[in-house]
């Protein structure tokens, strides 16, 4: 019997709240690399602009113009990496980190790229998703064992994924459903070897239980989970090492959601597969998609898509934003709550040019170096100071 991925959610959420989960095949050791503890208090953070966005499922993160990382939302194992589990409703900085070029933000843990090419991670690490060798939490970063110089990073819902400066795509951490890509549904708390991705990789996503690559010949390949048919193959078959997808043209950038995934063409057309239970395909249906489909009203002048939990966002070459998929908590941001299976216009927000989807929560970085965020805010990740749920955006406090 499939299990439903709110079933999954549900099951995700109680293991951030409490027990954690045994890593498969995985041995912990003592020593890692681990940043000196300290904790920043929110007031020492006003007037920061942003260069790089991240939406995790519950918190979010972002990185200054200055190098420096900071995170908001649930903080239940860490994932904010501020040495504390303290929940902020406002951005908090990540201790120890400086010269970071990107961060990302998974379900219970985040990862942060320096301009030197090295990873650090931390919060949730029940699986290894922190690379360190270890299956301990940290609450704050530690460095990525292992690894070669990085140029992109992508933190999963219980894995992670790197592409090195050479091109080779590494994934370590949870792996019951081949989501590392290296053959096997063994977890690995160090970083492994991509089966056939060992060089010209552009970049690399991972989803729940899914993960895809986009080489640098504008090819996209995914491995994982297959149940919705998330991998792109034309079938649901679930499989350990890179398939190719289906029927797609030659596309530029790459997104993964929980169990969605989605491309840009080099035509600039919108193109979405996998799960469509609140229309996050945005082709006006509710129908899964075993191959890439279009996004209405989207086959030209996309930049880049963000696919979420249960709904995706895009933004245009003209700096707009549009939303389609669940919107219960306001996560599209058009001042309503009623979901769309076509794209919506985000009402109220300036010129943008990065996005990132959690759960039920978007967050967008203006030109103007601004977060704004909107949709559920129930553990503040929002990040404007209050737990008040918004169907427009607001702005993230100290990052304005």
């Amino acid at each position: 019997m499939r299990i439903s991925a709110l079933t999954r959610g549900l099951a995700a959420l109680m293991m951030l709240s409490g027990s954690l989960v045994v890593a498969q095949g995985a041995t912990a050791v003592a020593a890692h690399p681990v940043v000196a503890p300290a904790v920043v208090t929110p007031q020492a953070l006003a007037g920061a602009k942003a260069k790089d966005l991240t939406a995790g499922e519950y918190h979010n993160c972002a990185v200054t113009t200055k190098g420096k990382v900071r995170c908001w939302g649930l903080n239940s194992v860490g994932q904010l990496g501020n040495n504390t589990l303290a929940d902020s409703n406002v951005p908090v900085e990540v201790v120890g980190l400086s010269k970071v070029k990107a961060v990302s933000a998974g379900y219970g843990h985040s990862c942060a790229l320096t301009t030197s090419g090295k990873v650090w991670c931390w919060g949730y690490n029940a699986q290894g998703e922190l690379g360190n060798n270890t299956l301990v939490n940290s609450k704050v970063p530690v460095q990525v064992l292992g690894l070669a110089k990085v140029k992109t990073i992508s933190a999963g819902w219980y894995h992670t994924c790197a592409v090195t400066t050479k091109g080779a795509a590494k994934c370590w951490g949870y792996n019951a459903s081949g989501q590392l890509g290296n053959g096997a549904t063994v977890n690995a708390p160090l970083p492994v070897q991509v089966s056939g991705l060992t060089k010209k990789v552009k970049s690399i996503n991972a989803g729940y239980a899914h993960t895809c690559a986009l080489t640098t010949a504008g090819k996209v390949k995914c491995w994982g989970e297959n149940s919705y048919g998330q991998l792109g193959t034309n079938n649901n078959t679930t499989v350990n090492t890179p398939a190719a997808v289906y029927n797609l043209a030659k596309s530029k950038s790459l997104k993964v959601g929980a169990f969605t995934t989605c491309a840009i063409t080099t035509k600039g057309a919108a193109k979405c597969w996998g799960w469509n239970s609140s229309g996050q395909l945005g082709n006006n249906t509710l129908t899964d998609a075993k191959a890439p489909t279009g996004v209405t009203g989207m086959s030209k002048k996309v930049k880049l898509i963000a696919p979420g939990y249960v709904h995706t966002c895009a933004l245009t070459t003209s700096g707009k934003t549009k939303c389609w998929g669940n919107n219960s908590y306001g996560a599209l941001g058009n001042n309503t709550l009623t979901s769309s299976k076509v794209p919506v216009t985000v009402s109220g927000l300036a010129k943008s040019k990065d996005l990132g989807t959690g759960l039920y929560t978007s967050c967008a970085l203006t030109t103007s170096g601004k977060v704004k965020c909107w949709g559920l805010n129930a553990v503040g990740e929002l990040g404007n100071g209050t737990t008040t749920n918004a169907k427009m955006p607001v702005s993230v406090v100290s990052l304005p």
